[in-house]
């Protein structure tokens, strides 16, 4: 066996060095403003820094392997198979978050197919638009709803008495789930509920409490907890 019959081929020269420089400084340059969109238009508390260098990472690595494949098809097939084996275990905490990271893949396919001004004209359109939906809070639904849990003695009907209440104090109304606790001495009933202008979560556990024989009863909103 002659080893001299093996030759290194590089293939290198599809692209030249200023291309991979190119779309590297690119893809990181872009990646990174979207980056910095999302932090800006973060609003829960499940923010998760490296989520957002992940986004940087994946920009250039989508570039990069753009630049591999070029207009080879086969190649493409190769790669797609390669990547199809890997699996991500974490779960995506918003549905934004899957949209922030197809932007970081769409910049930098844009990038590795040296579509520079489409990749920068895109990063710009789409993470102005991201930041005007945020400043305005477009398609918000400000409708506040409450969770209502309330405990009552076994072996005795007490949904009309709570009904009665629901009806003053809420606007609407719809029973959850009912289970019983302690051995099967207490049922606990959960509502989700809609106060009505004017009344109050006190206002609702002590009227709720007047027809439950004074159990506990616990109401969930939003912004603050009412808990007698």
């Amino acid at each position: 066996m002659n080893f001299g019959d093996f030759e290194l081929q590089e293939l290198s020269g599809t692209f030249s060095v200023a291309d991979v420089v190119a779309a590297m400084v690119l893809s990181f340059v872009l990646s990174t403003v979207i980056g910095y969109v999302y932090r800006y238009t973060h609003r829960n508390i499940s923010y998760s820094q490296s989520y957002v260098q992940t986004l940087v990472i994946v920009g250039m690595i989508v570039a990069l392997i753009m630049l591999v494949v070029g207009s080879n098809l086969a190649r493409a097939f190769t790669l797609v198979g390669a990547l199809s084996v890997v699996r991500f275990r974490n779960a995506i905490k918003e549905t934004r978050d899957v949209g922030f990271i197809f932007l970081a893949m769409a910049i930098g396919m844009a990038c590795g197919a040296r579509f520079y001004t489409l990749a920068a004209v895109g990063t710009v359109v789409i993470c102005a638009v991201v930041v005007v939906m945020f400043s305005f809070n477009w398609f918000a639904l400000n409708v506040q709803r409450q969770v209502v849990k309330v405990q009552v003695p076994a072996g005795e009907d007490y949904t009309p008495r709570i009904r009665d209440v629901l009806i003053k104090y809420t606007s609407e109304f719809e029973l959850v789930s009912t289970e019983t606790i302690r051995g099967g001495a207490l049922t606990e009933v959960f509502y989700t509920v809609r106060l009505k202008k004017g009344s109050e979560p006190g206002d609702l556990v002590n009227a709720l409490q007047e027809r439950t024989s004074g159990q506990r009863v616990t109401v969930l909103t939003g912004y603050d907890t009412t808990d007698l």
